[in-house]
């Protein structure tokens, strides 16, 4: 049984602009700012043709219909996607190393096997974040998307093959409204929840469904060309042209509504009046063998160009005209490779298959691409290249819960929620040794996250426990306030606060590390000089250090009421590259790693004497407080240039965190800091 339709070679055209749209995006957003909504364009092609090829299946019965519709969509969406997401599972497995900028990365891609992925992707930070533009599954969001638009499309279509065509337009139209405003009402709620998930964007496809319904119903030919039509012809132009636009104005940030109205509507007018009709300036471009050959091999080129792309930053990068054009070309040999010897011998094959075969075919390849896939997550460890996956304890600053100084010992870690996050206790456990330190409270951002290896060495060393308010992303008396205004940062540390001064007894410690220099570089970019410099030399930022100073210090007193004594952490090192994006022969001529993995010793002093001379001040002001200065281990004295290097091991996992071996570097200093009683002030620590 099959429903022979009309080929309209228009519409491999239209994919083309689609495609070469998302391409020239994704390459580089300045040259079509607009060009995402090639996806939308996708969306109502895809619509319109779906419905196109089962809408002459009259009196099908629901169960053959099932058959019919999701053996095809299998066949036609399984083989090449599996092979693409088997394929770039195990170049992130053998290339990039965990860290903030790919914590997701293999989720999404485990989701995408089953048309799920959107949903992963819209709890991140959303389409055009860093983490999005390093994730090289990104752009199965839009598959996934497809896919759950299949699951309800034949439901919604079936009355249509039973005469009961008002049925199933009224059903259509009716998910219409609703997805239409529910992605109005998303766009002012959830930006990113509004860009990724189906229910803002079934009308997209409910677009191109209902364009074949309202033709089919005015007695336009699906299966035989249609008479020419100049008006139609002129029209079909002008949309195309209105498209064009479209694809160049739409604007990130309102995407999909209202930004993506005007491509979806002009793709339905170039679908509507060109279909199976001659005539026309836009029809005699569309059907040229160029953009024809490129809108079949379409699928093929969406799948790959943008692992390609993500590859490439993650390596050498794609800045420059030889990455640029190497990435085009490599990504033009996949997609037709994949085009003619994994998309085509399965569609061919499935013709002589019985209909659950078929099934039976894609839902085995999904199963077996997604334990391949899992598996090369699993063992990333062994078959990785990146030296910072096989050298995980010196980079990671996870700590060790053994130490062969305290045999029988054990560090146990408890994780509480609290709030939207958790708290982190250390303990040491199975031990008869005497506890010589007092307990330690941490909390920060990142930063104090970045010490759990410190933490453990203490706890270890002192048997004292040490309990990690996990406050990523919200630092803690940094001296930089804007960075602490956000509104969950707010209630977290509130959250915390509240839970910690009813835990701390005399004696305790609170401990205070945050990053308290603006960066040079955070894992994915490199911001200006002048942009870091001044944010701390100039005058609006030092009125607000010295405000967060007399803020600070009541802060302060409410820790020493208590009875516990506050050790502040001074700055330290910071550096212009991510250590670990530079650490790699692959990755080293990547432009985020020019600046190199060194900086002069005199300029970090500089940079970091306006937040150390304010910690010194809080610390004069409030009996009980001292600052713990790092610095000098980790940049010691003589030294010209501070390195994120030592004898050939990293100090920082990227431009300012501390990576596994420099928190044990550290670690001592900290360790006999807590332990002796200090004086009231400023103590610096000493390089070992």
């Amino acid at each position: 049984m099959d429903n022979k339709v009309l080929y309209a070679p228009y519409i491999d055209g239209l994919r083309a602009i689609a495609v070469l749209s998302v391409i020239v995006y994704h390459l580089n957003p300045h040259w079509l700012p607009g060009g995402f909504a090639g996806v939308d364009v996708f969306f109502v092609i895809s619509g319109f043709v779906v419905a196109g090829s089962v809408g002459s299946l009259q009196g099908i019965s629901l169960p053959k219909f099932f058959l019919y519709f999701y053996s095809r969509r299998l066949v036609r969406i399984t083989p090449a996607l599996v092979a693409c997401l088997i394929a770039t599972s195990a170049a992130l497995a053998i290339l990039v190393p965990e860290a903030w900028l790919s914590h997701s990365n293999q989720e999404t891609g485990f989701y995408a096997f089953f048309g799920l992925s959107n949903f992963i992707l819209a709890q991140g930070s959303g389409y055009f974040s860093p983490i999005s533009e390093f994730n090289p599954f990104t752009h199965t969001w839009s598959l996934a998307v497809e896919e759950q638009f299949y699951v309800v499309f034949p439901v919604l279509f079936f009355a249509w093959l039973h005469n009961r065509k008002g049925i199933s337009v009224f059903l259509f139209v009716a998910g219409l409204i609703a997805s239409f405003m529910c992605a109005i009402w998303l766009a002012h709620v959830d930006q990113t929840k509004a860009f990724y998930l189906t229910w803002g964007r079934f009308w997209e496809l409910g677009v191109g469904v209902l364009l074949y319904q309202f033709m089919s119903l005015r007695g336009h030919s699906f299966t035989t060309e249609s008479a020419a039509s100049r008006p139609l012809a002129l029209v079909g132009d002008l949309a195309t042209i209105a498209l064009i636009v479209g694809l160049a104005i739409a604007q990130s940030q309102r995407a999909p509504f209202p930004t993506c109205v005007l491509p979806v509507l002009a793709t339905a007018a170039v679908l509507g009046c060109l279909h199976g009709r001659k005539g026309g300036i836009a029809r005699t471009i569309l059907t040229h063998r160029v953009p024809r050959f490129i809108g079949k091999i379409s699928y093929s080129l969406y799948l790959w160009h943008w692992p390609v792309f993500v590859m490439y930053r993650w390596t050498t990068g794609l800045e420059s005209t030889v990455q640029i054009v190497s990435a085009v070309v490599l990504v033009t040999a996949l997609s037709v490779a994949s085009y003619y010897f994994i998309e085509t011998p399965p569609r061919r094959a499935a013709r002589r298959l019985p209909r659950i075969a078929a099934i039976g075919f894609g839902l085995a390849l999904i199963a077996s691409g997604c334990a391949a896939s899992s598996a090369l997550d699993k063992h990333q460890p062994r078959i990785s290249m990146s030296t910072v996956t096989r050298n995980a304890a010196d980079w990671y600053p996870y700590g060790d819960a053994i130490s062969p100084d305290h045999p029988n010992c054990v560090i146990a870690t408890t994780m509480t929620p609290i709030g939207t996050g958790y708290f982190a206790t250390y303990a040491r456990a199975n031990c008869s040794e005497p506890v010589r330190g007092p307990r330690v409270f941490a909390i920060g951002d990142s930063h104090a996250v970045g010490y759990e290896g410190l933490y453990r060495s203490y706890a270890m060393a002192t048997g004292a426990q040490v309990t990690l308010y996990n406050n990523g992303g919200c630092p803690f008396l940094s001296l930089q306030p804007w960075r602490e205004n956000d509104a969950n940062c707010k209630a977290n540390t509130q959250v915390a606060l509240a839970d910690m001064l009813q835990k701390l007894q005399p004696g305790d410690v609170v401990f205070l590390p945050s990053l308290r220099l603006p960066r040079f570089a955070d894992q994915w970019i490199r911001f200006t000089d002048a942009e870091m410099k001044g944010l701390i030399f100039d005058a609006q930022s030092a009125a607000a250090r010295n405000q967060a100073i007399i803020d600070g210090e009541s802060v302060l007193r409410e820790f020493t009421a208590k009875g516990a004594r506050v050790v502040l952490e001074a700055p330290k090192p910071i550096f212009r590259s991510p250590t670990y994006r530079c650490a790699e022969s692959y990755n080293r001529t990547n432009p985020i790693c020019k600046d190199g993995s060194d900086i002069d010793r005199t300029e970090i002093e500089a940079l970091r004497k306006p937040a150390l001379d304010g910690l010194k001040e809080m610390a004069s002001a409030v009996p009980a407080v001292s600052v713990w200065d790092p610095f000098p281990i980790l940049c010691p004295a003589g030294a010209n240039r501070c390195s994120a290097y030592r004898d050939g091991k990293p100090l920082f996992f990227d431009g300012d965190h501390l990576s596994g071996f420099g928190n044990r570097l550290v670690a001592p200093s900290f360790e006999q800091f807590v332990t002796t009683k200090q004086e009231q002030g400023v103590v610096a620590s000493q390089a070992n």
